[in-house]
């Protein structure tokens, strides 16, 4: 089964927050980080692979990015 690598930056932290959760619950992550953002629930909660809960004020996301684990690493400014 392949990974998605998920990543979660918080307003006022210096570090995102990176985990990978298995690529069939790609659309679930989505739909829970719309749900946050929408105002419908106070935490986000995602489960990682390792099933480890992961909980993030909704009021303190600035953004998330769900992509291969495996996909296009850019460094740089490149295009």
């Amino acid at each position: 089964m392949q990974a998605v690598d998920v990543r979660i930056g918080v307003t006022q932290a210096p570090r995102e927050i990176t985990l990978e959760v298995d690529d069939d619950a790609r659309d679930d992550v989505k739909s829970k980080v719309e749900a946050a953002l929408s105002g419908a629930v106070d935490v986000l909660w995602v489960t990682d692979k390792r099933g480890r809960d992961i909980g993030v004020p909704a009021a303190k996301i600035a953004y998330v990015e769900v992509g291969s684990a495996d996909g296009d690493r850019r460094i740089g400014f490149g295009g």
